[in-house]
């Protein structure tokens, strides 16, 4: 992946290489760092952020759960995402805030250690490149973490172990990606970093938040186009076997956008092509994020 020129760090541009911390801070010995992922896009009036808003009110609710303090304000923290994109030159990518504990600690104590806030932007393509035919995905054997265990609303950096291994059990079987159970292996979570959607006969399916899945903001964007285009949405539990006899399924995610699923557990899905639901609202999200749907061009934040 390609870096950014420059880091906004602590409310001053530094260079990439410059941006340094020490190798024993806590957030990167404990994963106690908060994080967000936020993309933007090319469109007819410059680079434009989606959703900037949505992901600033997540990234202060992840600090507010882990009572992690943030020294900038929400406003602040837009202004310095947008500053970012525009300091870089880039018309088209990733941004990457991360709020983390900048103090060396041993120990679980975080009682007066000192917080910073970096981001940064890079040029980026999207998650899994050109998958034709569709992700060939594996059921994991590892469950999705449950808020008795970790607060799985929030963005947390730790949160992402539990994905790693999931993830990585499926590439080593030759999978291409992994979908997590939950409620004790009865129910369909998500996928490592993704929510996932199901069709059956028309109606687009997608786990609920009981399920203990991250409520992400492209899921959310997905079940609100669903709607604008008539078609049935439903928020309810999925079972395992329900994946194996969906005509359709697809993940969602900042950056996976919307990625087909075309088998799991090797059985595939409809003929193993996009679905003509999938395809529908894939289309319809790659016109709201370049700014060529007016109905939503509040979602997007114009870098200036």
């Amino acid at each position: 992946m390609a870096i950014s020129s420059y880091v906004w760090f602590d409310g001053k541009f530094v260079k990439f290489e410059d941006a340094k911390v020490s190798i024993l801070t806590h957030s990167l010995q404990y994963g106690s760092g908060i994080f967000e992922g936020i993309r933007f896009y090319e469109t007819y009036n410059g680079p434009a952020v989606f959703r900037l808003k949505e992901h600033t009110k997540r990234f202060f609710n992840s600090a507010k759960i882990y009572a992690m303090p943030i020294k900038i304000t929400p406003k602040q923290f837009e202004g310095a995402i947008l500053e970012t994109v525009s300091k870089n030159g880039i018309k088209e990518g990733y941004i990457r805030p991360f709020g983390f504990y900048n103090s060396i600690g041993i120990g679980f104590n975080v009682r007066g250690l000192t917080t910073s806030v970096a981001i940064a932007a890079v040029p980026y393509k999207g998650l899994y490149g050109e998958h034709v035919k569709g992700l060939r995905c594996k059921v994991s054997s590892w469950q999705r973490i449950n808020s008795a265990i970790l607060p799985a609303e929030a963005k947390a950096s730790g949160n992402y172990i539990n994905s790693i291994l999931a993830s990585k059990d499926a590439q080593d079987s030759g999978y291409d990606e992994t979908i997590l159970l939950s409620n004790n292996g009865k129910t369909v979570a998500e996928g490592p970093g993704d929510n996932i959607f199901v069709v059956q006969d028309g109606v687009l399916i997608t786990p609920p938040k009981s399920s203990d899945i991250l409520l992400g903001i492209t899921r959310d964007t997905i079940i609100r186009l669903a709607e604008d285009l008539k078609i049935p949405v439903q928020e309810r539990d999925i079972r395992r076997e329900e994946l194996y006899t969906s005509d359709e399924a697809f993940f969602t995610g900042t950056a996976a956008e919307v990625e087909v699923i075309a088998s799991i557990d090797s059985r595939i899905l409809g003929d193993g092509s996009i679905g003509p639901i999938t395809r529908l609202l894939k289309s319809k999200y790659s016109e709201v994020v370049h700014g060529r749907d007016k109905k939503h061009l509040s979602w997007l934040t114009v870098v200036r």
